[in-house]
């Protein structure tokens, strides 16, 4: 069996009960809750889209995930495209490299120029078009 607290929307077993009074660290609006209650709540997933919160009966309840707002959106479209202009920048140095010191294969220079033109593309990308973003395709 387990106790559920509404302030903390958690659970917490009853058998340590003792060790939650002994720290301080029992809530004083805990309620017994079924093993029912805990597996669904607790022990597995949440539905998709949805996330647990403390019900008006002091029980736990699904709610909604609410959409990303539009700024979300742009600061998730501006951290993927930084991730991707550091990953184009890690394979660049090395072909910038043997380019700069005279070594570079015709391979390493078709790469080189590849990867940049990506890096440039990936630059212009506007996130407050987000989430309508068309990503450039990465170089293999």
């Amino acid at each position: 069996m387990y106790y559920y607290s509404a302030k903390t929307n958690g659970f917490y077993p009853i058998e340590l009960e003792q060790n939650y009074i002994a720290s301080g660290s029992l809530p004083d609006d805990v309620i017994e809750v079924s093993l029912d209650i805990y597996q669904e709540y607790a022990a597995n997933n949440a539905p998709e889209g949805k996330y647990r919160i403390a019900g008006q009966n002091g029980l736990p309840e699904w709610a909604d995930i609410s959409p990303p707002t539009k700024e979300e959106l742009q600061q998730y479209v501006e951290s993927k495209k930084q991730q991707f202009i550091v990953e184009s920048s890690q394979q660049i140095a090395p072909l910038q490299d043997a380019v700069d010191l005279g070594i570079a294969t015709q391979e390493e220079e078709a790469a080189l120029l590849v990867w940049k033109k990506y890096r440039v593309m990936l630059n212009r990308i506007d996130i407050s078009q987000a989430p309508d973003i068309e990503w450039p395709e990465q170089p293999k």
